[in-house]
């Protein structure tokens, strides 16, 4: 009876070199060396990896196995990788209050896109569908795509590159135009020359 009883835990056995010294290439496993789950057999102690005594190299270790998340009181917010298309997307996001000029926003504190960040789709409710909502031929794949096919934004665009070229560009020889104290200066030094 005691035979057919299984054995419940964990149990371990040394990794010991097999008695017969013949190499069988089936059985050889071809490992990644900067793979983290595989160690080199100098690691090995037993068959089992010990951690090394330096705290240095064990805090090292110990940082490669962490997740690279936002933390606790973001619920662990995982940071996603950055596509091109997220990267045009989180650039329109640092922007947004050129977009709308009646919409004031929150002056931004670093330059740098964020590092964690989740993406996700707005579900309009039943009572917004002629009011908020969005149709088939207005959606598109990405922030940028939508901006650009949205006729007000282009308009309002459009506008303002116009009056930033007008103020830039210079009206009549700019030799000839003075500007400010300077004509003061020259109308003294006129007055008391002639």
């Amino acid at each position: 009876m005691s035979e057919n009883k299984s054995k419940i835990g964990l149990s371990w056995s040394p990794n010991l070199a097999p008695l017969i010294a013949v190499k069988k290439p089936c059985l050889e496993k071809v490992q990644d060396p900067q793979s983290s789950v595989w160690k080199h057999d100098s690691e090995l102690v037993d068959g089992l990896f010990v951690p090394p005594r330096d705290p240095k190299k064990l805090n090292k270790l110990l940082k490669n196995k962490v997740k690279d998340t936002s933390g606790g009181s973001w619920f662990d917010m995982p940071a996603p990788q950055v596509t091109p298309e997220a990267k045009k997307d989180l650039q329109i996001l640092k922007l947004r209050s050129v977009i709308d000029p009646k919409r004031h926003y929150k002056k931004e504190g670093s330059k740098a896109l964020p590092k964690y960040y989740q993406v996700g789709t707005i579900v309009e409710p039943v009572s917004e569908f002629f009011s908020g909502r969005l149709t088939k031929k207005e959606r598109k794949s990405t922030l940028a795509d939508e901006l650009l096919s949205d006729g007000t934004f282009n308009a309002y665009r459009k506008r303002k590159v116009r009056e930033i070229e007008e103020k830039h560009r210079p009206s009549g020889v700019e030799k000839w135009k003075i500007k400010g104290n300077q004509t003061r200066k020259r109308s003294k030094q006129r007055r008391h020359t002639s």
